[in-house]
């Protein structure tokens, strides 16, 4: 299976399947998501909000347009201006769709005081951002100008910066290993030579101690790359290889010293005195377009049975098997599972089987089932199991999805 999907491309399986397409009037860059493609999705949304809110994140949702001035501050302005869209007249003003979160979570931070009890302040959000790609580099879901991203910025004391990263970096490990992820390697991404980044020599020699020092106590193998860090200080980046052996990154792990300074932000320490926080940047997954076209080659479509799009397919004999194919398709929606019936004016059984053939589950009813109350099931890979009770059945699979396996029966 693994010599078979390093072969798999994700814009052509990915279209094959229905997951996604895209549009010459909604523009190059900017695929829209089918139905199958955004059950995905939001699986993966549920899974990371999930994870986030049981290690201790806040949730936040803020806007995809920010002030000019905004961006001014923070730095992304004088930086990163060729990587954004032209601004937009607003009366007096203007405004840009934002390239990044982190200017938006550092306002928020600073609409309230906060207490050194109160940090680490762990905030997190799917939020939208906008890149201005060149067209010749647009391409599936891997290089798209408008980007879901899985953000979070943690707010911390100075003495806590190490443990904030090396416990974003633990969880970046957790998430990859539940979707099947492998890191083609690890990049310590530091500064280069040239104007790109923020002038400030001390502050990168705190920054990037900090970053090797959390990687060597990690264990992992990486790779010092200069010119790859962000403008604001240095990163500990997850790649990924797609099909074609082309490097990406998935996931990042950032110190940031300069825009709490830049902000003006806060806390009020045990002393009664104002001090700084560090901002750590850190995103799990990374982009939700670039994960699901990782995955999507990953697994060759056979998605793991929690993310994967119909769960459940009933698949009555007869048309008279049908009402129970359709009660069947019912109770599993009514616990959650994504679940749809095939009936007999779509083929014979051996047509609608090999059909559905990436569904995780198949459920054979014929007519001593239905009298029963049992179906017959399938697995995908074609293992069949006795007839067993519906309710049986719908409970096991329940568990299965609900515990996020890898394994579709014990």
């Amino acid at each position: 299976m693994h010599e078979e999907t390093t072969m798999i491309d994700h814009r052509k399986l990915g279209r094959e399947l229905d997951l996604f397409d895209t549009d010459p009037l909604m523009g190059a860059g900017l695929p829209y998501w089918l139905p199958d493609g955004a059950a995905v999705r939001h699986a993966l949304e549920e899974y990371i909000r999930d994870l986030e809110r049981r290690t201790n994140y806040r949730h936040v949702c803020s806007p995809v347009l920010g002030k000019r001035e905004l961006y001014e501050i923070s730095g992304h302005w004088s930086h990163y201006r060729d990587d954004m869209f032209p601004p937009m007249d607003l009366g007096s003003e203007q405004v840009l769709l934002r390239p990044s979160l982190c200017p938006h979570h550092a306002l928020i931070y600073r609409s309230r005081s906060h207490s050194h009890r109160e940090l680490p302040l762990r905030m997190a959000e799917l939020g939208g951002m906008f890149r201005s790609e060149l067209s010749g580099v647009l391409g599936g879901l891997t290089r798209v100008r408008a980007i879901q991203l899985n953000d979070a910025h943690v707010f911390c004391t100075p003495d806590r910066v190490a443990d904030e990263a090396s416990a974003a970096l633990d969880l970046i490990r957790r998430a990859h290993a539940a979707l099947g992820i492998e890191a083609s390697r690890y990049r310590l991404s530091l500064p280069g030579p040239g104007g790109k980044y923020v002038d400030d020599p001390s502050m990168w020699r705190r920054s990037v101690a900090v970053l090797t020092a959390v990687l060597d106590a990690s264990g992992v193998d990486y790779d010092a790359v200069a010119g790859e860090a962000a403008f604001y200080g240095p990163k500990i980046d997850v790649q990924i290889a797609d099909a074609a052996g082309r490097e990406s990154t998935l996931s990042t792990v950032q110190v940031d010293f300069h825009q709490p300074k830049q902000f003006g932000l806060n806390y009020i320490g045990a002393d009664g005195a104002k001090h700084r926080p560090v901002m750590i940047h850190r995103s799990i997954i990374g982009s939700l377009e670039r994960v699901v076209a990782h995955l999507i080659e990953v697994h060759a479509g056979a998605f793991p049975a929690w993310l994967a799009p119909t769960q459940v397919v009933a698949l009555p004999v007869t048309d008279a098997e049908a009402p129970d194919a359709e009660r069947l398709v019912d109770r599993c929606r009514d616990l959650g599972l994504r679940a749809h019936a095939i009936g007999r004016a779509d083929g014979t059984l051996g047509a609608r089987i090999r059909e559905t053939r990436l569904v995780p589950y198949q459920a054979v009813i014929g007519p001593k089932e239905a009298a029963n109350d049992h179906v017959a099931l399938r697995l995908r890979g074609g293992r069949r199991l006795d007839p067993i009770p519906v309710d049986a059945v719908v409970g096991r699979i329940t568990e299965c999805v609900a515990a996020r396996s890898h394994t579709l029966w014990d």
